[in-house]
């Protein structure tokens, strides 16, 4: 993450504070005002009651996310899928680290944890990476999970019933037996990222980070549980999930804007923490930015991936402002085409599909104004659009305000696209403001 950071810094995309910050609210309210002005990453560097700095927004901007995975001309959907491709042939994917740095030894209290809303029960650890393996198949996973803190010894962590490390922990218990788990703070891009993707159960999200990173992960042993976990992860919290064990959790602000109230979740039992020389603490506020896009770009390359087998002519998958929404690119080649696109996404993701669109090739999908633009002159909102009565929606759900579906096509009535050609001024593109009003050639505006 360093190296991430340094490149950051050296095209002026992190903004460095100075001056102490108190952990509780005040660093995630500078975050938060920040990434209404601004995409830069923010770095802390004197946090209240800890020697470790803070770093937030590292992944709010969508053109970081396509540069990480070298998209190049390509979108971003599609250079992913590349590279799920490459991890799914690779025979090794990790190197144990033949000189290990010596590590700093510690306890939770020690990291600037951060308390994000007013209402939140207890500081938490938000980008922390989950990595276990299946306890009966041996494959590791990534994934992420609210942890709360009660004490040096115990975080107390929300596992999504869909998740494999919900399923894995449930097998686990099954046997009578602690989940082993690593939580991974400050990991490397790639792996970051990875453990965005929704893979099949047997795939392997760290063989991704190796085919992301274009060569095995170097990787070190845990010193209390039998793991290994990228070397160059600067925070790792060892420990164990408990079986049979549940307790309070919550309140917490999550990624749709509400608190999600106190119940009772999993208990995590902290047996080592360690850190690298110079480590950083990532801090992540859910429902920001950073949290979105990267899930975002995750969940429409998930989709991208089920659909084009099933449909023609997909050219590309978004899911902004969030990942409740999906928005298709569509070359459209037949009358119902469109209509056949929405069903296949809305059979591809069961959680996130609540408002799915479909638009023309010459629609920005990852802007909004453009695929709205495209529905209120393009679709008739009586005939072309479907809603789906009493479909389950997003799992966390227990009064279904997310069942039903509503899908829209935004694409050319078929057979008179001639009549929805976009009006262009010719030389347009190609117009430096800066040569006519001097204000741009400043840099001003």
């Amino acid at each position: 993450m360093r190296h991430y950071l340094s490149r950051l810094q050296a095209r002026g995309d992190l903004a460095i504070v100075e001056r102490e910050v108190d952990p509780r609210f005040e660093a995630a309210a500078v975050a938060r005002r920040l990434q209404r002005v601004s995409n830069q990453a923010v770095l802390f560097k004197n946090v209240r009651g800890s020697a470790l700095p803070v770093v937030m927004n590292l992944y709010s901007d969508h053109e970081r996310l396509r540069e990480m995975i070298r998209c190049g001309a390509r979108n971003f959907c599609e250079r992913l899928d590349e590279e799920i491709e490459v991890a799914a042939t690779l025979q090794t994917y990790s190197e144990e680290d033949s000189q290990p740095e010596r590590l700093q030894d510690g306890k939770l209290s020690d990291l600037p944890v951060l308390t994000y809303h007013e209402r939140d029960g207890a500081p938490y650890i938000t980008s922390g990476i989950f990595l276990a393996c299946d306890p009966e198949t041996g494959v590791p996973n990534l994934s992420f999970h609210r942890s709360m803190v009660i004490s040096d010894t115990e975080l107390r962590i929300r596992l999504g019933s869909s998740h494999d490390l919900a399923h894995y922990q449930l097998a686990a218990e099954r046997q009578g037996k602690a989940l082993e788990a690593a939580i991974l703070i400050g990991a490397p891009p790639e792996v970051f990222i990875s453990a965005c993707v929704s893979l099949p159960p047997q795939a392997n999200e760290l063989a991704l980070a190796a085919a992301i990173r274009g060569g095995p992960l170097r990787t070190r042993r845990c010193q209390t549980i039998n793991l290994s976990v990228p070397a160059a992860t600067d925070i790792v919290i060892e420990g164990r999930i408990l079986p049979n064990v549940r307790r309070p959790e919550g309140p917490f602000g999550e990624f749709m804007g509400y608190y999600v109230e106190v119940g009772e979740n999993h208990v995590f039992e902290v047996t080592h923490v360690s850190w690298r020389k110079g480590a950083i603490f990532h801090g992540l506020i859910c429902g920001s930015d950073e949290d979105l896009r990267p899930l975002e770009a995750a969940t429409a390359a998930r989709i991208y991936r089920a659909i084009k087998g099933q449909v023609p002519g997909i050219i590309d998958v978004s899911c902004k402002p969030t990942v409740m929404n999906t928005v298709i690119k569509l070359r459209k080649q037949y009358e119902g085409h469109a209509q056949h696109a929405l069903l296949a996404a809305m059979g591809a993701h069961l959680d996130y599909n609540k408002l799915c669109m479909v638009v023309d090739e010459d629609v920005d999908i990852y802007n909004l104004d453009e695929v709205i633009w495209a529905f209120v002159t393009r679709g008739r909102a009586d005939t072309r659009t479907m809603v789906l009565n009493n479909v389950p929606g997003f799992y966390r759900d227990p009064h279904k305000d997310h069942w039903g579906r509503l899908a829209i096509d935004a694409t050319k009535p078929w057979g008179r696209e001639a009549e929805f050609e976009r009006k262009r001024i010719p030389g347009e593109p190609e117009i430096e403001l800066g040569k006519y009003l001097p204000a741009f050639a400043s840099g001003v505006r």
